[in-house]
Protein backbone atom coordinates (compact mmCIF):
# COMPACT_ATOMS: atom_id res chain seq x y z
CA UNK A 1 0.00 0.00 0.00
CA UNK A 2 1.14 3.24 -1.00
CA UNK A 3 2.51 6.27 1.57
CA UNK A 4 0.42 9.60 0.27
CA UNK A 5 2.56 12.41 0.32
CA UNK A 6 0.91 15.19 2.34
CA UNK A 7 4.23 17.43 2.41
CA UNK A 8 4.10 19.82 0.34
CA UNK A 9 3.75 23.81 0.16
CA UNK A 10 2.77 26.07 -3.10
CA UNK A 11 2.30 29.92 -4.09
CA UNK A 12 1.15 31.15 -7.06
CA UNK A 13 1.29 34.20 -9.33
CA UNK A 14 -1.20 35.08 -11.97
CA UNK A 15 0.88 33.51 -14.69
CA UNK A 16 2.44 30.61 -12.33
CA UNK A 17 2.42 28.38 -9.66
CA UNK A 18 5.58 27.42 -7.60
CA UNK A 19 4.79 24.07 -6.07
CA UNK A 20 7.60 22.22 -3.68
CA UNK A 21 7.20 18.03 -3.00
CA UNK A 22 9.15 16.67 0.01
CA UNK A 23 9.58 12.62 -0.57
CA UNK A 24 11.22 10.98 2.38
CA UNK A 25 13.70 8.42 0.67
CA UNK A 26 17.20 7.51 1.09
CA UNK A 27 18.62 7.71 -2.72
CA UNK A 28 18.13 10.03 -5.22
CA UNK A 29 14.79 10.30 -7.32
CA UNK A 30 14.75 10.21 -11.07
CA UNK A 31 13.38 12.43 -13.55
CA UNK A 32 10.98 9.05 -14.39
CA UNK A 33 9.31 9.30 -11.25
CA UNK A 34 7.49 12.37 -11.91
CA UNK A 35 4.49 12.95 -13.85
CA UNK A 36 2.88 16.55 -14.96
CA UNK A 37 0.40 16.83 -18.15
CA UNK A 38 -2.57 18.75 -18.45
CA UNK A 39 -4.41 18.89 -15.13
CA UNK A 40 -2.58 15.67 -13.33
CA UNK A 41 0.31 16.02 -11.41
CA UNK A 42 2.41 12.96 -9.94
CA UNK A 43 5.49 11.63 -7.89
CA UNK A 44 5.91 8.51 -7.37
CA UNK A 45 8.75 6.41 -5.72
CA UNK A 46 7.51 3.78 -4.08
CA UNK A 47 6.55 3.56 -1.77
CA UNK A 48 5.68 6.92 -1.65
CA UNK A 49 3.02 8.48 -3.95
CA UNK A 50 2.30 12.26 -4.45
CA UNK A 51 -0.66 13.13 -6.88
CA UNK A 52 -2.84 15.98 -7.34
CA UNK A 53 -5.72 17.12 -10.21
CA UNK A 54 -4.83 20.89 -10.19
CA UNK A 55 -7.37 23.42 -10.06
CA UNK A 56 -7.21 24.47 -13.58
CA UNK A 57 -5.26 23.42 -16.64
CA UNK A 58 -1.67 24.47 -17.30
CA UNK A 59 1.21 24.40 -20.32
CA UNK A 60 2.84 21.44 -20.28
CA UNK A 61 5.54 23.13 -22.85
CA UNK A 62 6.92 25.64 -20.46
CA UNK A 63 6.44 24.09 -17.30
CA UNK A 64 9.44 22.60 -15.50
CA UNK A 65 10.09 20.40 -13.02
CA UNK A 66 13.69 20.18 -11.19
CA UNK A 67 14.23 16.84 -9.36
CA UNK A 68 16.90 17.35 -5.99
CA UNK A 69 17.94 15.12 -2.79
CA UNK A 70 14.71 14.06 -1.77
CA UNK A 71 12.69 17.33 -2.85
CA UNK A 72 10.65 17.69 -5.98
CA UNK A 73 10.66 21.77 -7.14
CA UNK A 74 7.38 22.15 -9.90
CA UNK A 75 7.26 25.62 -11.72
CA UNK A 76 3.95 25.21 -13.54
CA UNK A 77 2.94 28.00 -16.02
CA UNK A 78 -1.06 28.39 -16.36
CA UNK A 79 -3.06 27.94 -19.71
CA UNK A 80 -5.20 31.47 -18.37
CA UNK A 81 -3.69 33.95 -16.28
CA UNK A 82 -5.77 34.03 -13.09
CA UNK A 83 -5.63 33.44 -9.25
CA UNK A 84 -6.63 29.66 -8.41
CA UNK A 85 -8.29 29.13 -5.30
CA UNK A 86 -7.02 26.20 -4.58
CA UNK A 87 -4.02 23.82 -5.60
CA UNK A 88 -6.42 20.69 -5.98
CA UNK A 89 -9.46 20.61 -8.20
CA UNK A 90 -12.79 20.78 -6.63
CA UNK A 91 -16.21 19.11 -7.41
CA UNK A 92 -16.84 16.54 -9.55
CA UNK A 93 -17.75 13.33 -9.36
CA UNK A 94 -15.25 9.97 -9.58
CA UNK A 95 -15.62 9.59 -12.71
CA UNK A 96 -14.95 12.70 -13.81
CA UNK A 97 -11.68 12.55 -12.02
CA UNK A 98 -10.90 9.05 -14.13
CA UNK A 99 -11.66 11.11 -16.99
CA UNK A 100 -9.28 13.74 -15.99
CA UNK A 101 -6.39 11.42 -15.14
CA UNK A 102 -7.23 9.39 -18.44
CA UNK A 103 -6.64 12.18 -21.05
CA UNK A 104 -3.81 13.58 -18.77
CA UNK A 105 -1.82 10.50 -19.60
CA UNK A 106 -3.10 9.65 -22.89
CA UNK A 107 -2.15 13.74 -23.72
CA UNK A 108 1.11 12.53 -22.66
CA UNK A 109 1.40 9.41 -24.87
CA UNK A 110 0.57 11.09 -27.71
CA UNK A 111 3.44 13.66 -26.89
CA UNK A 112 5.81 11.12 -26.15
CA UNK A 113 4.67 9.44 -29.81
CA UNK A 114 5.33 12.45 -31.59
CA UNK A 115 8.57 12.88 -30.22
CA UNK A 116 9.95 9.71 -30.99
CA UNK A 117 8.62 10.02 -34.86
CA UNK A 118 10.49 13.12 -35.00
CA UNK A 119 13.61 11.88 -33.69
CA UNK A 120 13.50 9.03 -36.10
CA UNK A 121 13.03 11.78 -38.46
CA UNK A 122 16.13 13.38 -37.49
CA UNK A 123 17.88 10.31 -37.14
CA UNK A 124 16.69 9.61 -40.41
CA UNK A 125 18.39 12.73 -42.24
CA UNK A 126 21.22 12.68 -40.56
CA UNK A 127 21.92 9.44 -41.28
CA UNK A 128 21.15 10.27 -45.36
CA UNK A 129 23.73 13.32 -44.95
CA UNK A 130 26.22 10.86 -43.88
CA UNK A 131 26.03 8.33 -46.21
CA UNK A 132 26.34 11.10 -49.19
CA UNK A 133 29.10 13.00 -47.78
CA UNK A 134 30.28 9.27 -47.16
CA UNK A 135 29.87 8.64 -50.82
CA UNK A 136 31.30 11.69 -52.78
CA UNK A 137 34.21 11.08 -50.53
CA UNK A 138 34.61 7.51 -51.23
CA UNK A 139 34.20 8.99 -55.17
CA UNK A 140 36.74 11.34 -55.21
CA UNK A 141 39.17 8.86 -53.53
CA UNK A 142 38.59 6.48 -56.21
CA UNK A 143 38.92 8.66 -58.92
CA UNK A 144 42.66 9.98 -57.55
CA UNK A 145 43.28 5.83 -57.14
CA UNK A 146 42.59 5.69 -61.27
CA UNK A 147 44.15 9.14 -61.97
CA UNK A 148 47.39 7.19 -59.93
CA UNK A 149 47.15 4.07 -62.48
CA UNK A 150 46.47 6.22 -65.59
CA UNK A 151 49.79 8.04 -64.91
CA UNK A 152 51.76 4.77 -63.72
CA UNK A 153 50.10 3.01 -67.28
CA UNK A 154 51.44 6.33 -68.82
CA UNK A 155 55.05 5.97 -67.46
CA UNK A 156 55.12 2.19 -68.06
CA UNK A 157 54.31 2.75 -71.47
CA UNK A 158 56.84 5.47 -71.89
CA UNK A 159 59.69 3.04 -70.70
CA UNK A 160 58.52 0.19 -72.99
CA UNK A 161 58.74 2.38 -76.22
CA UNK A 162 62.07 3.48 -74.93
CA UNK A 163 63.44 -0.21 -74.17
CA UNK A 164 61.90 -1.48 -77.96
CA UNK A 165 63.92 1.66 -79.60
CA UNK A 166 67.17 0.44 -78.05
CA UNK A 167 66.65 -3.09 -78.93
CA UNK A 168 66.50 -1.74 -83.04
CA UNK A 169 70.01 0.24 -82.91
CA UNK A 170 72.15 -2.73 -82.83
CA UNK A 171 69.91 -4.79 -85.51
CA UNK A 172 70.42 -1.52 -87.64
CA UNK A 173 74.41 -1.15 -86.83
CA UNK A 174 74.70 -4.87 -88.11
CA UNK A 175 72.98 -4.20 -91.08
CA UNK A 176 74.75 -1.39 -92.29
CA UNK A 177 78.11 -2.71 -91.14
CA UNK A 178 77.49 -5.68 -93.42
CA UNK A 179 76.67 -3.41 -96.11
CA UNK A 180 80.02 -1.31 -95.70
CA UNK A 181 81.67 -4.56 -96.30
CA UNK A 182 80.03 -5.46 -99.41
CA UNK A 183 81.06 -2.17 -101.11
CA UNK A 184 84.75 -2.75 -100.13
CA UNK A 185 85.04 -5.74 -101.85
CA UNK A 186 87.14 -6.19 -105.41
CA UNK A 187 84.00 -6.86 -107.95
CA UNK A 188 86.35 -9.00 -109.85
CA UNK A 189 88.25 -11.35 -107.83
CA UNK A 190 85.97 -11.22 -104.88
CA UNK A 191 89.01 -10.00 -102.52
CA UNK A 192 89.89 -6.83 -101.03
CA UNK A 193 92.74 -4.77 -101.03
CA UNK A 194 95.21 -4.15 -98.16
CA UNK A 195 93.87 -0.78 -98.00
CA UNK A 196 90.50 -1.59 -98.26
CA UNK A 197 90.59 -4.37 -95.58
CA UNK A 198 92.39 -1.62 -93.24
CA UNK A 199 89.47 0.50 -93.19
CA UNK A 200 87.32 -2.40 -92.69
CA UNK A 201 88.67 -3.56 -89.57
CA UNK A 202 88.71 0.23 -88.23
CA UNK A 203 84.56 0.12 -88.82
CA UNK A 204 84.45 -3.15 -87.46
CA UNK A 205 86.36 -2.25 -84.35
CA UNK A 206 83.68 1.29 -84.01
CA UNK A 207 80.88 -1.04 -84.16
CA UNK A 208 81.76 -3.24 -81.82
CA UNK A 209 82.49 -0.69 -79.22
CA UNK A 210 79.29 1.01 -80.49
CA UNK A 211 77.54 -2.90 -79.98
CA UNK A 212 79.36 -2.90 -76.66
CA UNK A 213 78.43 0.49 -75.42
CA UNK A 214 74.28 -0.58 -76.55
CA UNK A 215 74.86 -3.93 -74.49
CA UNK A 216 75.59 -1.60 -70.99
CA UNK A 217 73.03 0.82 -71.77
CA UNK A 218 70.43 -1.75 -73.15
CA UNK A 219 70.05 -3.20 -68.80
CA UNK A 220 68.06 -1.00 -66.60
CA UNK A 221 69.18 0.04 -63.26
CA UNK A 222 67.83 -2.22 -60.45
CA UNK A 223 65.40 -0.68 -58.49
CA UNK A 224 66.42 0.48 -54.76
CA UNK A 225 65.46 -2.36 -52.10
CA UNK A 226 62.73 -1.85 -49.75
CA UNK A 227 59.84 -2.65 -47.30
CA UNK A 228 56.25 -2.09 -47.21
CA UNK A 229 54.05 -2.04 -44.52
CA UNK A 230 50.59 -2.47 -44.40
CA UNK A 231 48.22 -1.79 -41.04
CA UNK A 232 45.29 -3.73 -41.15
CA UNK A 233 42.73 -1.93 -37.81
CA UNK A 234 41.39 -5.27 -35.99
CA UNK A 235 37.74 -5.49 -36.37
CA UNK A 236 35.23 -8.56 -34.44
CA UNK A 237 32.57 -7.71 -36.69
CA UNK A 238 32.89 -7.25 -41.03
CA UNK A 239 30.63 -3.93 -40.67
CA UNK A 240 31.63 -1.10 -42.61
CA UNK A 241 33.27 1.70 -40.50
CA UNK A 242 30.22 4.25 -41.52
CA UNK A 243 27.51 1.39 -40.48
CA UNK A 244 29.30 0.35 -37.28
CA UNK A 245 28.11 1.34 -33.67
CA UNK A 246 31.35 0.88 -31.57
CA UNK A 247 29.27 1.19 -28.10
CA UNK A 248 26.97 -1.58 -28.77
CA UNK A 249 29.51 -3.96 -30.59
CA UNK A 250 32.21 -3.53 -27.72
CA UNK A 251 28.62 -4.21 -24.86
CA UNK A 252 28.13 -6.97 -27.14
CA UNK A 253 31.36 -8.55 -26.83
CA UNK A 254 31.50 -7.83 -22.98
CA UNK A 255 28.69 -9.81 -22.67
CA UNK A 256 29.33 -12.41 -24.74
CA UNK A 257 33.00 -12.74 -22.74
CA UNK A 258 31.40 -12.87 -19.38
CA UNK A 259 28.84 -15.62 -20.54
CA UNK A 260 31.62 -17.78 -21.50
CA UNK A 261 33.29 -16.93 -18.64
CA UNK A 262 30.13 -18.07 -16.59
CA UNK A 263 29.50 -21.22 -18.87
CA UNK A 264 32.83 -21.96 -18.09
CA UNK A 265 32.27 -22.00 -14.03
CA UNK A 266 29.18 -24.03 -14.61
CA UNK A 267 30.98 -26.80 -16.47
CA UNK A 268 33.85 -26.61 -13.98
CA UNK A 269 30.85 -26.90 -11.22
CA UNK A 270 29.06 -29.64 -12.54
CA UNK A 271 32.02 -31.88 -13.91
CA UNK A 272 32.10 -33.45 -10.37
CA UNK A 273 27.94 -34.10 -10.10
CA UNK A 274 26.72 -37.72 -10.88
CA UNK A 275 25.01 -38.41 -14.34
CA UNK A 276 21.83 -38.29 -13.37
CA UNK A 277 22.77 -35.03 -11.52
CA UNK A 278 23.10 -33.57 -15.29
CA UNK A 279 19.92 -34.29 -16.15
CA UNK A 280 17.34 -30.65 -15.76
CA UNK A 281 14.16 -32.73 -16.27
CA UNK A 282 15.66 -34.88 -12.78
CA UNK A 283 16.38 -31.50 -11.29
CA UNK A 284 13.06 -30.46 -11.49
CA UNK A 285 11.44 -33.37 -10.65
CA UNK A 286 13.41 -33.47 -7.28
CA UNK A 287 12.91 -30.18 -6.25
CA UNK A 288 9.21 -30.63 -7.18
CA UNK A 289 9.32 -33.36 -4.40
CA UNK A 290 11.07 -31.20 -1.86
CA UNK A 291 8.77 -28.35 -2.84
CA UNK A 292 5.64 -31.19 -1.72
CA UNK A 293 7.24 -32.05 1.41
CA UNK A 294 8.11 -27.88 2.44
CA UNK A 295 11.47 -28.15 2.57
CA UNK A 296 11.31 -24.99 -0.27
CA UNK A 297 15.13 -24.59 -0.09
CA UNK A 298 16.44 -27.59 -1.02
CA UNK A 299 13.85 -26.96 -3.84
CA UNK A 300 15.39 -23.78 -4.99
CA UNK A 301 18.97 -25.19 -4.61
CA UNK A 302 17.45 -28.19 -6.78
CA UNK A 303 16.12 -25.35 -9.46
CA UNK A 304 19.08 -23.58 -9.19
CA UNK A 305 21.63 -26.25 -10.64
CA UNK A 306 18.68 -27.15 -13.19
CA UNK A 307 18.81 -23.58 -14.19
CA UNK A 308 22.41 -23.48 -14.43
CA UNK A 309 22.69 -26.67 -16.73
CA UNK A 310 19.65 -25.51 -19.12
CA UNK A 311 18.44 -21.52 -18.74
CA UNK A 312 16.11 -22.10 -21.32
CA UNK A 313 13.12 -24.42 -19.45
CA UNK A 314 10.40 -21.99 -18.40
CA UNK A 315 8.88 -24.25 -16.21
CA UNK A 316 12.35 -24.18 -13.83
CA UNK A 317 11.78 -20.18 -13.50
CA UNK A 318 8.02 -20.88 -12.49
CA UNK A 319 8.65 -23.34 -9.77
CA UNK A 320 11.26 -21.17 -8.22
CA UNK A 321 9.07 -18.06 -8.47
CA UNK A 322 6.63 -20.54 -6.49
CA UNK A 323 9.34 -21.22 -3.83
CA UNK A 324 10.48 -17.33 -3.40
CA UNK A 325 6.54 -16.83 -2.79
CA UNK A 326 6.69 -19.37 0.20
CA UNK A 327 9.65 -17.79 1.53
CA UNK A 328 8.82 -14.33 1.41
CA UNK A 329 11.53 -13.79 -0.87
CA UNK A 330 9.15 -11.35 -3.28
CA UNK A 331 11.35 -9.25 -5.39
CA UNK A 332 12.91 -12.45 -6.13
CA UNK A 333 9.74 -14.25 -7.54
CA UNK A 334 8.76 -11.36 -9.67
CA UNK A 335 12.02 -12.13 -11.47
CA UNK A 336 11.47 -15.64 -11.59
CA UNK A 337 7.61 -14.92 -13.05
CA UNK A 338 9.13 -12.45 -15.69
CA UNK A 339 11.92 -14.86 -16.41
CA UNK A 340 9.29 -17.47 -17.11
CA UNK A 341 6.82 -14.89 -19.17
CA UNK A 342 10.47 -13.43 -21.82
CA UNK A 343 10.73 -18.07 -22.06
CA UNK A 344 7.39 -18.55 -23.27
CA UNK A 345 6.83 -16.75 -26.27
CA UNK A 346 5.06 -16.11 -28.69
CA UNK A 347 2.05 -17.03 -27.07
CA UNK A 348 0.23 -19.86 -28.27
CA UNK A 349 -2.11 -22.72 -26.63
CA UNK A 350 0.34 -24.88 -25.76
CA UNK A 351 1.86 -22.62 -23.14
CA UNK A 352 -1.31 -20.54 -21.92
CA UNK A 353 -1.42 -22.65 -18.84
CA UNK A 354 2.36 -21.61 -18.07
CA UNK A 355 1.60 -18.07 -18.75
CA UNK A 356 -1.19 -17.98 -16.35
CA UNK A 357 0.70 -19.27 -13.61
CA UNK A 358 3.61 -16.70 -14.06
CA UNK A 359 1.04 -13.57 -14.61
CA UNK A 360 -0.86 -15.10 -10.78
CA UNK A 361 2.18 -15.61 -9.14
CA UNK A 362 3.74 -12.07 -10.06
CA UNK A 363 0.75 -10.57 -9.40
CA UNK A 364 0.62 -12.30 -5.86
CA UNK A 365 3.95 -10.75 -5.28
CA UNK A 366 3.19 -7.63 -6.29
CA UNK A 367 -0.11 -7.70 -3.93
CA UNK A 368 2.35 -8.75 -1.31
CA UNK A 369 4.24 -5.85 -1.49
CA UNK A 370 0.99 -3.48 -1.38
CA UNK A 371 1.65 -2.76 -5.37
CA UNK A 372 -1.59 -3.66 -6.04
CA UNK A 373 -2.24 -1.57 -9.04
CA UNK A 374 0.35 -3.77 -10.90
CA UNK A 375 -0.53 -7.04 -9.35
CA UNK A 376 -4.14 -6.05 -10.57
CA UNK A 377 -2.47 -5.88 -14.28
CA UNK A 378 -1.43 -9.39 -13.89
CA UNK A 379 -4.52 -10.75 -12.38
CA UNK A 380 -6.28 -9.37 -15.67
CA UNK A 381 -3.65 -10.70 -18.26
CA UNK A 382 -4.10 -14.23 -16.70
CA UNK A 383 -7.87 -13.95 -16.79
CA UNK A 384 -7.37 -12.96 -20.27
CA UNK A 385 -6.14 -16.57 -20.52
CA UNK A 386 -8.41 -18.33 -18.57
CA UNK A 387 -11.44 -16.33 -18.75
CA UNK A 388 -13.85 -19.49 -17.21
CA UNK A 389 -11.42 -19.04 -14.05
CA UNK A 390 -13.68 -17.93 -11.37
CA UNK A 391 -10.78 -18.15 -8.31
CA UNK A 392 -8.90 -15.68 -10.64
CA UNK A 393 -12.18 -12.76 -11.01
CA UNK A 394 -12.22 -13.19 -6.95
CA UNK A 395 -9.31 -12.36 -6.62
CA UNK A 396 -9.36 -9.56 -9.26
CA UNK A 397 -12.40 -7.98 -7.84
CA UNK A 398 -11.13 -8.31 -4.56
CA UNK A 399 -8.05 -6.74 -5.20
CA UNK A 400 -10.24 -3.67 -6.73
CA UNK A 401 -11.64 -3.30 -3.80
CA UNK A 402 -8.85 -2.95 -2.10
CA UNK A 403 -7.52 -0.54 -4.88
CA UNK A 404 -10.98 1.84 -4.78
CA UNK A 405 -10.63 1.71 -0.72
CA UNK A 406 -7.21 3.23 -1.20
CA UNK A 407 -8.44 6.59 -3.33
Amino acid sequence: MPVWVRDYSWEQTEEAVYLRVQVRKEGRLRGSDVFCSGQCLKVSSPPFLFEVLLWAPIDDVRSTARVEEGCVSFTLYKQEPCLWESLFMEGGDKAERQRVREAAVRKAQEEAATEAEAKATRKRERGHFTLDATMKLEEAERKRIEDCKEEERRKANAEIERWKRQKERPKEAKEEQKAHHEKRKNPETGKSNSSNRNKTDRGRNSVNMFLDKLKAEDLPAPRPAGSIEVAFTPRAFPTASRESRAPEEEEWLRKQAEARRMIDAAAAEIEDLREEEKDPDWLKDKGNKMFATGNYLAAVNAYNLAIRINSRIPALYLNRAACHLRLRNLHKAIEDASKALDLLTPPVPDNAKARAKAHVRRGTAFCELELYAEGLQDYIAALKIEPSNKNLEEDAERIRHIIQGQE
